[in-house]
């Protein structure tokens, strides 16, 4: 058994680590960490992250007020509930 994959999953995570010195507090690290894993896993499951943020970023203002949280099940990023435009596949360079 290898980690090639994971190896290569962090790659350009570590290639371009320089331009994140600007990271100066542990909830920045974690912040960022965040949203690294959210956009990695997006890319796991064959969506485009970039269209896939801006989904997270339109739906999940409009249930602020909501106490139930159910509604995080349909933007997960293996939901069939996700629009088509996330599911389009990006080129991997």
């Amino acid at each position: 058994m290898d980690n090639n994959a994971t190896g290569e999953a962090f790659r350009g995570f570590c290639i371009r680590k320089h331009n994140w010195r600007v990271i100066d507090s542990i909830d920045e690290a974690k912040a960022s960490a965040v949203i690294y894993r959210i956009g990695e896993t997006a890319k796991a499951n064959g969506l485009n992250p970039y269209e896939y943020y801006e989904y997270l970023l339109s739906e999940i203002p409009k249930h602020m007020e909501d106490n139930n949280l159910e509604f995080l099940d349909a933007l997960l990023p293996w939901s069939p509930a996700l629009p088509e435009r996330c599911r389009m596949k990006i080129e991997n360079k």
